[in-house]
């Protein structure tokens, strides 16, 4: 009995000290009196990570709010005035200016409740091409897990802006067609002129952004300002990397740009 209590005393330590530790904080970056260790990346370095994601993400959620009143047409359950919604949507990363660039469908609930004069943002989320080749298991062993790495661990956030119409020669001298649809070859068939519905090119003038980069204790959760989103140049994104756009990367590992690809 003695012997297996002095193994164990000795033991322990090791065994705690093998793993990497788990969150602290999820939701709030600590105090800056904290003792955390974890170096947290800046408002500045995670601006440049979500401009690449921006990039390399073809999909977001539009949410919009339901406006007051409603097409005879339209066939809207009664009781959703002011009640927000959000939809998936196409959405590219065709000018320099981290505006993402949509094609907005004027018959698509988003846009119908923009017209009406609904407020409106953009939600992203990071999924990552390869699972992590490290976790910290959380169960038993027995459980089958709906996804293969932490999403609550990865990047997320929402630019908050308004809708602009594109000026027709903008559109061509930015080539924007060719830059959509070579991201979503589909839409050729809905680009403006089409015979199916009314459409027409729109940036979203970004005004916010809202950034949740992971756990709190090891990336930034907050406001990124409106300067540092703009002012992301084009290499500056091309030599980040996200967590798990390469193989054998860890999931709890922490750091900024050449740890957390590892």
């Amino acid at each position: 009995m003695h012997i297996t209590n002095l193994l164990s005393t000795l033991l322990f330590p090791l065994l705690a000290n093998s793993s990497p530790n788990p969150p602290q904080q999820i939701f709030l970056n600590p105090s800056s009196s904290s003792p955390e260790s974890l170096k947290i990346p800046t408002s500045r370095e995670s601006a440049i990570l979500a401009r690449r994601i921006l990039h390399l993400t073809p999909l977001g959620t539009l949410s919009t709010v339901f406006p007051h009143s409603a097409s005879s047409l339209e066939k809207r359950p009664p009781g959703l005035d002011g009640l927000p919604i959000g939809l998936m949507d196409y959405i590219s990363d065709c000018e320099p200016s981290g505006n993402p660039t949509i094609l907005a469908i004027n018959i698509a609930t988003s846009f119908k409740n923009v017209a009406a004069g609904s407020n409106i943002s953009l939600s992203l989320q990071w999924t990552p091409p390869y699972p992590p080749s490290k976790r910290i298991s959380i169960t038993s062993g027995n459980e089958i897990e709906a996804l293969p790495y932490s999403a609550a661990n990865l990047p997320r956030f929402s630019l908050l802006g308004y809708l602009e119409k594109i000026p027709d020669e903008e559109v061509k001298s930015q080539d924007l067609g060719s830059c959509f649809t070579k991201i979503h070859p589909d839409a050729k068939y809905w680009l403006p002129g089409n015979n199916i519905h009314e459409s027409e090119w729109v940036r979203l003038v970004v005004k916010e952004v809202y950034w949740i980069g992971g756990f709190g204790d090891r990336a930034y959760i907050g406001w990124i300002p409106i300067d540092e989103w703009k002012s992301v140049e084009k290499g500056e994104w091309e030599d980040a990397r996200l967590p798990g756009e390469r193989k054998g990367w860890k999931e709890w590992a922490t750091g900024f740009f050449g740890v957390m690809d590892l």
